[in-house]
């Protein structure tokens, strides 16, 4: 098992909030991937969680800094963080 911290982009706190949506690794991360990951901690640990989030956790998925995703990848990011259910509603 990987610790979650030796993953770009995934501090103390985003290593917690996975932990508590049942992803305790960087395996079983990676076996749930990006949006899977996302879904549950706005559905589980934080309806407000941002974009930024996403695009951290692309990175640590993909194993890099969230600022070298290519640009496409992001823009699909974007589109599907624009499709989530407001976290108000």
């Amino acid at each position: 098992m990987t610790p979650l911290t030796s993953l770009p982009e995934i501090g103390p706190v985003t290593a917690r909030l996975l932990t508590a949506v049942g992803l305790p690794d960087a395996e079983s991360l990676r076996a749930a991937g990006t949006r899977e990951a996302f879904r549950r901690i706005r559905e589980q640990a934080d309806p407000g969680a941002c974009i930024q989030l996403l695009y951290g956790l692309e990175g640590a998925v993909e194993g890099v800094p969230a600022s070298r995703l290519a640009p496409d990848v992001k823009v699909d990011l974007r589109a599907w963080f624009r499709s989530l259910p407001d976290a108000s509603g």
